[in-house]
């Protein structure tokens, strides 16, 4: 015969009722909550029980609201006097629904966190909410398992921020896809996997990828890595070279200026691009590059536009929008693009 639960587990019980059960929008009185007691954990317990244990899980420091009113009772003399009566119980969460809804978007989306991955952590997310708003996401699936994914991503995140936050290098393989869709390690010129001793500096993510800003050790500039792209990462005990000694960071890192600079994450230094564009492409130009931008010679419909980029990442972000805009300078830029497009149509003939 199935033993119903100690009373010492009464107050892990209720806070699991609130856990479950309620928010801002959903509330529980005490009977709601013996009700639910005795249905689900078959636990028959008396409302002053309830009340007691509720009292101790706010003293505990649960954040707990509930409402207050006054009733007329009779005591044992039979003369009516007032009782205090709570009511309405819930727990307050640390994130919206809202804001939990766009956790959970944000996972389903990234290109590069797997299926089984992205499935077990919106699980998580789903269980920092109750269950009528799990009911109402349950509908929501990651798209199919059709992706390439690196499941030592998670490791190399957590080794990453240890290196960032301790000013240490890391040591990783880097790796390309190959037509079988699978991992294949960088190598040298003499066909020896290469091995990576990088100074990490910032983790990123753009464009649905996470990357991180660093510098390779045997030069002086910034580069970015895939972190989808990364295995075998260790933690090395030698100190990460300062950001004055790299290029482009000396006076450290502005990140949003940096990734508005580099918005294809290619590396090399930013130089200073204008171009021609149809008025109608504002809001994705702002969108792509930011407000610290200048616009300048606008008609009703065509504006200049100035932008200070990466100019590899210019001239492939050009090349996509070539019906829209016309890049005027650098020259070297608007050659490379020429014949980009020259190329292109030698392809096609």
């Amino acid at each position: 015969m199935y033993a119903p639960p100690p009373k010492k587990m009464l107050i892990i019980n209720i806070l699991d009722i609130l856990k479950k059960h309620t928010d801002e929008n959903h509330r529980l009185s005490q009977k709601d909550i013996i009700e639910i007691l005795n249905k689900e954990y078959c636990m028959k317990i008396d409302r002053k029980s309830v009340k007691r244990n509720l009292m101790n899980l706010i003293e505990f420091g649960y954040d707990i609201e509930y409402s207050e009113s006054i009733r007329l009772v009779k005591d044992k003399n039979g003369e009516e006097v007032e009782s205090k009566i709570l009511s309405d119980f819930y727990l307050n969460r640390p994130f919206t629904d809202g804001e939990l809804r766009l956790l959970i978007d944000s996972v389903l989306f990234s290109n590069h966190i797997s299926y089984s991955q992205c499935k077990d952590l919106v699980e998580k997310l789903e269980g920092l909410s109750n269950i009528c708003f799990r009911s109402r996401v349950k509908h929501i699936r990651n798209l199919p398992e059709n992706q390439p994914s690196n499941s030592e991503l998670f490791m190399t995140i957590e080794t990453l921020d240890k290196a960032i936050s301790r000013g240490l290098q890391v040591s990783f393989t880097y790796n390309s896809y190959d037509i079988d869709k699978k991992l294949h390690p960088r190598k040298n010129s003499e066909g020896e996997v290469r091995n990576y001793i990088i100074n990490p500096y910032q983790i990123v993510a753009t464009n649905g990828r996470y990357y991180h800003v660093a510098n390779y050790d045997k030069y002086d500039d910034i580069s970015h890595y895939r972190l989808d792209r990364i295995t075998n990462i260790r933690l090395l005990e030698t100190p990460a070279k300062p950001k004055k000694k790299v290029k482009g960071i000396e006076n450290g890192l502005d990140l949003p200026k940096h990734m508005a600079e580099h918005i294809y994450m290619f590396s090399g230094e930013s130089v200073t691009v204008r171009f021609i564009t149809k008025r109608y492409l504002t809001t994705e130009i702002i969108d792509w590059f930011g407000k610290d931008i200048k616009f300048s010679d606008e008609t009703d419909d065509e504006v200049t536009v100035t932008v200070k980029a990466n100019e590899t990442a210019m001239q492939l972000w050009a090349l996509q929008y070539a019906k829209h805009i016309m890049v005027i300078s650098p020259q070297s830029l608007v050659d490379k693009i020429k014949d980009d497009i020259a190329f292109a149509m030698e392809n096609y003939k």
